[in-house]
């Protein structure tokens, strides 16, 4: 790793009073967690169906059973620690200079490290609910049955993540945007920007420092400083001064 890069890095984290940060899969990569658009992430693995597909609206609700033979065995198949990148984040957070995570990430990691301002995009494999009467259910819940896992009312059990062709969280939207817009500089990291409507909240940035750090091919976003590495191995080389 170029050693100027990080020095600028720290020299961009020392002046800064409200850090936002913006995640994507590869922030958790380096926990064990692979990614969906890498070549060896998800997408471009063989499936009885297409990932874009097992993980839909329309998969859970019209091949349910399918749906939860994918979502165990490649979402909740990682037993992941968080990373130093979700320790340095918690650990600035606690310093009074982290304005929020922003993450498209449904893994909690962020949770587990001991942050507490976390935006989840995309919703948390640790909630869940029943579709019929709305009782809430841990992660445990949904490991301990096999199957279809359901609720004893009776009603299927559904996970509280944003599948495709269902929309994002007002609420999460509009504290992600009050975070992003508040912060003097902003941290893109382990996305390649092509998730929208997510990628999109971006454009409420007004601050002064914009940094990109990303090891895979990504749009380009015009006056960022960019560190083309792995995330946790870049900010685990931070300090908090």
């Amino acid at each position: 790793m170029d050693k100027s890069d990080i020095e600028k890095l720290q020299e961009i984290i020392d002046r800064s009073k409200s850090v936002v940060f913006f995640g994507g899969a590869g922030v958790s990569t380096e926990s064990g967690i692979p990614d969906f658009r890498s070549k060896d992430g998800l997408y471009s693995q063989k499936y009885k169906y297409p990932p874009e597909y097992m993980l839909s609206h329309d998969c859970f609700m019209d091949k349910t059973a399918d749906f939860y033979e994918f979502y165990r065995d490649k979402i909740l198949a990682y037993e992941a620690k968080p990373n130093a990148a979700h320790l340095f984040l918690a650990e600035l957070e606690k310093a009074g200079r982290l304005s929020g995570v922003v993450t498209q990430n449904i893994d909690g990691l962020h949770d587990d490290a001991g942050s507490k301002r976390v935006y989840e995009l995309h919703g948390s494999v640790r909630r869940n609910y029943c579709t019929r009467c709305g009782a809430f259910y841990g992660l445990e819940a949904i490991k301990a049955q096999k199957g279809i896992p359901h609720c004893s009312c009776g009603g299927v059990i559904k996970p509280d993540v944003v599948l495709y062709g269902e929309g994002l969280d007002d609420d999460v939207v509009s504290g992600a945007v009050r975070a992003i817009a508040s912060a003097d500089t902003m941290i893109v990291a382990g996305t390649s920007l092509t998730v929208y409507p997510a990628a999109g909240l971006i454009r409420y940035f007004r601050g002064r420092d914009l940094v990109v750090i990303n090891l895979g091919e990504m749009n380009e976003i015009p006056g960022a400083f960019y560190i083309h590495q792995k995330v946790g191995e870049t900010l685990g080389q931070i300090k908090i001064r």
